[in-house]
C-alpha cells in the first residue's frame, strides 16, 4: 500500500486535539454519572465507535492506494518555432516599459503553458539567427528569453523572409520529418515593419507544407520615438524617428496560411487568446506507454467512516445522551 501524503505534523496535531478533547469529555461524563448515580459504562462503547471512524477519516485523508491496474499514458505535443523581431524599433516604449520587454514577459507565459511541446527561438532583424533549437527544456528557453536585446542582431531594418525560411527549415529538418505538419506552428512576433522582398516566397513554402503561421503584433498605431544611449534615434535629416505598429503585413501573413493575427498594445493584450488558439491545434502522438498504477482508495474509508457516524448519531446511551 502507498500513500498520497505522508503521516506528518498536521495529522499528529489533529489526533492530539481529539485525544485531549475526549479526555475532558470522559472526565465530565464520569462526574455527571456519579452525581446522578447512573452507570456510565455505555459511554465507552461510544468512545470505541468514535475512535474507529476518526481513525478511518485520518486514513482517508492520507490517501491510501493499493491494488494495480494498467493505464496507457500518451505523450502528445506540437513543435512551435518562435521568431522574435529584435530590430531597434522594438525598443520603443509605446507598450510600456518597452515593446521588447513586454514580449519577453509574455513569452515566459507561453513557454510555461506549452511545457509538453517542443519550442525553439529565432531572432531576426534584416538577418535571422538560431537562438535556441527545438527543445523541451523550459529553463534553457527562459534563460535565452531573458538575455534577448536588440544588440544581438544587425540593425539594418526588418525582413521577415530570413526568419520565416529558417523557421521552416528547422521544422522540416531530417530528424523532424516524422512530425505531422499540422502539429507544427510558426509564431512571428514583430512590430510589422517589413522591408524584405522575399517574404512572399517564404510564405508560399510554409503554406505548401500546411504549417500554420500565427503573428503577434506589438506596438500602437500612434507609435513612439526610439530611445538610444544618446537620446532618440534620428533619421538622415536629423528628425526623431517615430515607429508605429504596421499590423496589415502581419495580418496578411497569418491569413495566407490559415493562421491568426494577435496584438499587444497599450490597451489590448491578446496573449491569452493566442495561447488558447495554439492549444486548439491538434498535437501529434509522440509516445505511448502502458504503466502499472495504483488508485487512491480513500473513498472506501470515507464511506465506512460516514456509516459509523450515522450509527453514532442514531444511537444513544441510557440516561446520558451523547
Amino acid at each position: 500500500m502507498s500513500w498520497y501524503r505522508p503521516f506528518g505534523t498536521y495529522e499528529l496535531i489533529v489526533i492530539g486535539i481529539f485525544l485531549l478533547a475526549y479526555f475532558f469529555y470522559i472526565v465530565r461524563v464520569v462526574k455527571i454519572g456519579r452525581v446522578l448515580k447512573t452507570p456510565v459504562f455505555g459511554v465507552f462503547g461510544k468512545i470505541v465507535l468514535r475512535s474507529i471512524y476518526f481513525g478511518l477519516l485520518i486514513v482517508s485523508l492520507l490517501g491510501p492506494s493499493f491494488g494495480s491496474a494498467k493505464r496507457e499514458v500518451k505523450s502528445i505535443g506540437k513543435d512551435i518555432m518562435i521568431a522574435i523581431d529584435l530590430s531597434r524599433s522594438m525598443n520603443a516604449n509605446d507598450v510600456p516599459p518597452t515593446r521588447l520587454t513586454k514580449v519577453k514577459f509574455e513569452l515566459n507565459k507561453i513557454v510555461e503553458e506549452f511545457s509538453s511541446d517542443r519550442i525553439g527561438l529565432i531572432i531576426f532583424s534584416s538577418e535571422a539567427f538560431m537562438q535556441c533549437p527545438l527543445t523541451y527544456d523550459q529553463a534553457a528557453l527562459n534563460l535565452f528569453i531573458e538575455t534577448l536585446h536588440t544588440g544581438l542582431v544587425p540593425n539594418a531594418g526588418t525582413d521577415f523572409a530570413p526568419a520565416l525560411s529558417m523557421a521552416l527549415d528547422k521544422l522540416e529538418s531530417k530528424e523532424d520529418n516524422s512530425v505531422d505538419p499540422k502539429a507544427k506552428i510558426i509564431l512571428l512576433i514583430s512590430d510589422g515593419e517589413d522591408f524584405g522582398e522575399d517574404t512572399d516566397n517564404a510564405l508560399e513554402k510554409i503554406k505548401e507544407r500546411g504549417i500554420k503561421l500565427f503573428t503577434l503584433g506589438v506596438g500602437t498605431e500612434k507609435g513612439s520615438k526610439i530611445e538610444t544611449a544618446n537620446g532618440y534615434l534620428k533619421d538622415r535629416s536629423g528628425k526623431d524617428v517615430v515607429t508605429r505598429l504596421e499590423s496589415k503585413s502581419l495580418k496578411k501573413l497569418a491569413a495566407k496560411t490559415g493562421g491568426k493575427y494577435f496584438e499587444i498594445n497599450d490597451r489590448v493584450n491578446d496573449t491569452e487568446r493566442l495561447i488558447n488558439t495554439i492549444n486548439k491545434v491538434e498535437g501529434q502522438l509522440r509516445d505511448a506507454r502502458v504503466m502499472d498504477v495504483s488508485a487512491n482508495k480513500y473513498t472506501y474509508f470515507l464511506l465506512a467512516a460516514f456509516i459509523l457516524i450515522v450509527i453514532d448519531v442514531l444511537t444513544s446511551v441510557k440516561t446520558i445522551r451523547i
